[in-house]
């Protein structure tokens, strides 16, 4: 059964000629879950062959720009394709007012019936209950209210004798041991390195996270593989920052546009620092 993660976006608020700002497509046993759509998303979904029309549920960590702003496009994309199938939007309860006012102002009026849910817990909480899937969104210590999402796979009967899986996305946030709780032991985490540790005084100024300091928050939460991304429109070489991640925690993979990442049943309780 699939269980994968494919990057649509890795780079921060500005885009590059090689990265786009943050996106993720979670397969889920074949849902599609688009986590966080900046602007380019829609181009990113077509260039990697997803049908989007499949997407059900999109969640948006918080209202900065390059997490979001290319919504209003996907959804109008939608209508123009004569999508009639509800989507279920989960994010800040600003949004609504947001996707309301711009609809208004092209006098647009959905072909389907968009569902929003307003992110308000300042803890863990149950955001979707669906069949062999849970969904949680969890507070981050951003500049602005963010959330991260934890995304567990739930056993049916016949599935009892394999290790459930699991995906944990940390978008915009400062280094914080209160998310470890929430994140412990998950098998694929997503975790913003917006910066290398010579800037650790930027990142902290800007509610932002070091390679070095990611890959801490992997360690202590004894995750299985660390993904690293959102990076500064200053680094073209993602290699130090790479490297400055896995000096800490050796299973490291840069989440580049493009990649794919299967999540794969392992063994429960494994941590290894040696991927």
């Amino acid at each position: 059964m699939n269980f994968s993660v494919t990057v649509l976006g890795s780079n921060s608020a500005i885009p590059t000629l090689q990265r786009n700002p943050s996106a993720h497509l979670l397969n889920a046993n074949e849902r599609l879950f688009l986590i966080d759509c900046a602007e380019g998303t829609q181009l990113q979904l077509r260039r990697y062959k997803i049908h989007f029309q499949r997407i059900k549920h999109v969640l948006i960590s918080h209202l900065h720009g390059d997490h979001f702003y290319g919504l209003i496009g996907f959804l109008t994309s939608l209508h123009l394709l004569g999508r009639k199938d509800e989507l279920k939007l989960y994010a800040n309860p600003e949004l609504k007012q947001i996707i309301e006012l711009q609809l208004a102002a092209s006098r647009t009026s959905l072909s389907y019936p968009l569902i929003f849910h307003p992110l308000l817990s300042n803890n863990k909480e149950l955001i979707i209950d669906a069949e062999r899937l849970k969904v949680y969104s969890f507070p981050l210590l951003h500049s602005v209210p963010t959330h991260g999402f934890l995304f567990l796979e739930q056993h049916h009967s016949a599935m009892r004798m394999r290790h459930a899986r699991s995906y944990a996305y940390c978008s915009d946030t400062s280094y914080c041991e209160d998310i470890i709780p929430f994140i412990h032991g998950v098998d694929l985490l997503y975790h913003e390195a917006t910066f290398l540790h010579g800037m650790a005084k930027q990142a902290h100024e800007k509610f932002h996270s070091t390679a070095f300091e990611a890959a801490t928050i992997a360690k202590k939460a004894r995750v299985v593989k660390l993904l690293i991304g959102h990076f500064s429109a200053r680094y073209d070489d993602l290699q130090p920052l790479l490297n400055e991640a896995r000096e800490v925690f050796p299973c490291t993979e840069l989440a580049e546009d493009g990649k794919k990442f299967d999540i794969l049943p392992v063994t429960p309780n494994t941590f290894s620092e040696n991927c």
